[in-house]
C-alpha cells in the first residue's frame, strides 16, 4: 500500500513536469518546513531583527532629527550613566514592572482558580474578566485619567461622602500617588491576561489527580501545592515572561496618563526613550535608552527559561 502511493505521487510529480531537484525538495520534509518558515523568518528580519539592529546602531551616534549621526561610540551610555532622570526612570521601570508583575499573577491565579469552579454564569464571568485586556489601551488610560481627575475623581467623591477623607486625593499630582495610580491602571488591564492563560492551563489538569489527592485525605493548599502548582509551572513561567515583557516595556497607558510626570516620578525607560528621541529630537541619545531595556529584558527571559529548566518532574526524577 505504501509503495503504491509513493508510486503515484512520484508519477504526478512527473507529470507535473518537476525537476528532479524540486522532486527531492518536495519529498524531504525538513527542507519542505525550511521553505515554509521562509515568509515568517523574512517578516522577523525585516519588522523585528533590522529595527532592533538599527537601534543599536543609533545608540553609539549622535544622530538626530533631520540629520545623520556620526560615530560616538559609547559616549551616549556614558552621559546617561550620569543622568539623574535615567536612572530614575530605571527605579520606576523596575519598581512599576515587579509591583504590577506580582500583584498581576497572584490576583489572576485566583481568578482562574476560582472560575474552574462550576460556578453559575461563569461563561458571562469570564467574558466579564476578559473585557479590561480588550479595550484598547488608550481608552482605558483616558477612563482612569477621569477616575484620577483631581477635581472631578468618583473615587474622591466617594470617599468623602463616607467621610474617610476630607479633601479630593491628588491621584497624579504626588510623585508618589501617580507611581501607584498608574501601577494599579495596569494591574487592572493586565489581569485578565495572566487569569484566563492560567485557566486554560488549569482546564489541562486531569480530575483523576485531584480525586486521588482528595482519597489520600489532602487539604486544598496540599491538592494546590502538590498537584495544581507542579503541573502549573510551565504555564506560569510563559505567562509570567510575556507579563513582564509587556509590564516592563509599557508606554501607552504611561504616556496618556502623566507624560512622565510629576517631576518625572512615573517616567519609564520607554516613555524617556520616546520623550528625548521624538520630542526633543536625540535619537541617538533615545536609542540609548531603549537598547539599555535589552538586558533587563534578557534577565526576565533567562529567569523564566532557567527557573522552568529546573523542574526536573518534567523528565521524571525528582525535584528536591
Amino acid at each position: 500500500m505504501a509503495e503504491a502511493t509513493l508510486r503515484i505521487a512520484e508519477d504526478g510529480r512527473q507529470a507535473y513536469g518537476l525537476s528532479p531537484g524540486l522532486q527531492r525538495l518536495s519529498s524531504n520534509r525538513n527542507w519542505l518546513g525550511a521553505w515554509f518558515m521562509l515568509p515568517a523568518a523574512a517578516f522577523l528580519l525585516l519588522f523585528l531583527a533590522y529595527p532592533l539592529a538599527l537601534g543599536i546602531w543609533l545608540s553609539f551616534t549622535d544622530a538626530r532629527i533631520g540629520r545623520a549621526g556620526q560615530f560616538i561610540g559609547t559616549e551616549n551610555y556614558e552621559w546617561l550613566w550620569d543622568d539623574a532622570t535615567f536612572r530614575l526612570s530605571v527605579f520606576n521601570t523596575i519598581l512599576y514592572t515587579v509591583v504590577a508583575s506580582v500583584i498581576k499573577f497572584a490576583v489572576g491565579l485566583y481568578l482562574a482558580l476560582l472560575l474552574n469552579h462550576n460556578l453559575p454564569l461563569k461563561a458571562i464571568i469570564r467574558a466579564v474578566v476578559l473585557i479590561p485586556f480588550i479595550v484598547p489601551t488608550v481608552l482605558s488610560a483616558i477612563a482612569f485619567w477621569w477616575l484620577y481627575d483631581a477635581q472631578f475623581s468618583i473615587i474622591s467623591w466617594s470617599l468623602r461622602q463616607l467621610h474617610l477623607i476630607s479633601s479630593n486625593i491628588d491621584f497624579l499630582g504626588d510623585p508618589w500617588n501617580a507611581r501607584w495610580s498608574v501601577i494599579f491602571a495596569n494591574i487592572w488591564r493586565g489581569v485578565p491576561f495572566v487569569a484566563i492563560t492560567l485557566l486554560a492551563g488549569l482546564q489541562t489538569v486531569p480530575p483523576s489527580l485531584y480525586e486521588a489527592a482528595t482519597i489520600d485525605g489532602a487539604t486544598r493548599w496540599q491538592i494546590f501545592r502538590h498537584v495544581t502548582y507542579p503541573l502549573l509551572t510551565p504555564i506560569i513561567a510563559v505567562v509570567m515572561t510575556f507579563s513582564v515583557l509587556f509590564t516592563f516595556t509599557d508606554f501607552q497607558l504611561i504616556w496618556t496618563l502623566t507624560r512622565g510626570g510629576p517631576v518625572n516620578a512615573t517616567h519609564l525607560m520607554a516613555t524617556l526613550s520616546y520623550q528625548r528621541a521624538i520630542g526633543g529630537g536625540y535619537l541617538g541619545e533615545g536609542a540609548a535608552i531603549a537598547t539599555a531595556m535589552i538586558p533587563f529584558l534578557l534577565a526576565a527571559i533567562l529567569i523564566s527559561w532557567f527557573g522552568l529548566q529546573r523542574r526536573t518532574w518534567q523528565q521524571g526524577e525528582s525535584n528536591d
